[in-house]
């Protein structure tokens, strides 16, 4: 692919294009081992060597990143008041990086970073039903009725009711001590096709029951890296960027 120098230089966070400009200006810039005629100058990404202050830039179209999203953070590119998980990403060279969707600040788990537009258009758009599962702790003994009304789709109070999703319970405990007597815990797994705004929380609260802790563990293709602990991250393998394109989509 053949870009303008600035562009080149930009992208890969030198500075802003006006600062590339007097850096080409003040001879701080190479190509190819020789001072470039101006900043409109092309050079082939792929094949060009180009060098700031002595330094090789390589070019990197595109960066593709899975995240552990810690609790506390936003899912943002900036914020004034709290951590954003852009923060967490200390090896990325490019600079336009974003989050595809959102967890809320308090939810944890599985975030795909990258600066594809494209496929995260793809991931997000409403008519293709990417499911997303989370692993949750529900207070209250969740059962079997209440899978079946998942699966039903559930008022959560807006115009249209959310799509059916699928409930899996993985274990209840009921818990002891003062104050304690007949209350429950529940262990679940949940997959959607949609992405509404705190969907999983107000599902669990149409049918009575509150959401204790909440994990994203996959979203279409992609699994959370078990290995990865909460406010790591690590590249996504070609496999794995390929697999996002490819699905699967479909009602659970």
């Amino acid at each position: 692919m053949q870009i303008r120098l600035d562009k080149y230089l930009a992208d890969m966070g030198v500075g802003t294009r006006s600062e590339v400009k007097q850096y080409i200006r003040k001879k701080q810039v190479q190509v190819n081992g020789s001072c470039p005629s101006g900043a409109s100058q092309k050079v082939d990404t792929k094949k060009d060597r180009v060098l700031f202050q002595g330094l090789e830039i390589q070019y990197t179209e595109k960066e593709y990143y899975m995240l552990h999203k810690p609790q506390g953070c936003v899912s943002a590119v900036t914020d004034a008041r709290h951590k954003t998980v852009l923060d967490y990403i200390t090896g990325s060279r490019r600079k336009d990086l974003f989050p595809v969707g959102r967890l809320d600040i308090d939810t944890e788990g599985l975030l795909l970073v990258t600066n594809d537009g494209a496929l995260s258009h793809h991931l997000l758009s409403p008519g293709r039903h990417v499911p997303k599962t989370y692993y949750a702790k529900v207070s209250g003994e969740v059962g079997a009725g209440d899978a079946a009304r998942f699966l039903e789709g559930l008022d959560i109070g807006e115009d249209k009711p959310a799509l059916p999703a699928r409930l899996d319970i993985l274990s209840k405990s009921p818990l002891h001590g003062e104050g304690r007597e007949g209350s429950w815990v529940s262990e679940v797994e949940v997959t959607v096709v949609e992405g509404k705004f705190h969907q999983v929380k107000r599902m669990f609260e149409a049918v009575g029951k509150k959401v204790l802790y909440l994990k994203r563990v996959s979203m279409g293709s992609l699994a959370l890296d078990g290995t990865l602990k909460p406010g790591e991250y690590r590249a996504l393998t070609e496999n794995e960027v390929q697999g996002l394109w490819q699905g699967p989509y479909m009602h659970p």
